[in-house]
């Protein structure tokens, strides 16, 4: 997609701030799901386990070009996005979606216009009883992210920033 940074370049252009820990990289724990092999935002933070209301909720409102980082505790028994919410993401206008933990309904994902990235895919869907917390800082692939923080990610890997950056 045109306009999107490079996370390599990214990196590239960015030492200091990767030396000084302003610029982070994610482990590379994910795998891609969704039409957008490259995505980029400001960050909306959710924490969660086994539990994907506070996911629907936030992905029923504007996403105005936000990427969604779900920390889901990295619970490989249940899927907390499935199509319906790709679908939704869509919609809304979010760029992309950080799952850490599991999606569903992976085909329909792919058929959707965004990036999403999730350790895995479960067929379970998830319990749905509003527990979790939003806006609160996760600690995602060896990372802390915080709600407000700037995500990229490509095909090479995930970067999150505490500020826009640039080449």
């Amino acid at each position: 997609m045109a306009g999107l940074l490079a996370t390599a370049e990214l990196c590239d252009t960015n030492a200091g701030l990767l030396a000084s820990g302003e610029l982070r990289v994610l482990e590379p724990v994910f795998r891609a799901y969704g039409q957008r092999q490259a995505f980029s935002g400001p960050v909306m933070t959710l924490k969660v386990f086994e539990d994907n209301s506070l996911v629907r909720e936030a992905l029923e409102s504007r996403g105005e070009g936000k990427v969604l980082v779900v920390d889901g505790g990295g619970s490989m028994r249940c899927g907390l996005v499935g199509g319906n919410l790709g679908l939704l993401a869509q919609s809304m206008g979010w760029a992309g979606i950080v799952v850490n933990g599991c999606i569903r309904d992976v085909d329909e994902i792919n058929g959707c216009d965004i990036g999403v990235r999730a350790l895995a895919s479960h067929p379970v869907k998830s319990n749905k009883r509003g527990i979790g917390e939003r806006h609160v800082p996760v600690h995602v692939a060896g990372t802390l992210i915080r709600d407000g923080e700037w995500l990229y990610a490509d095909s090479d890997g995930i970067l999150v920033s505490s500020c826009e950056i640039s080449v």
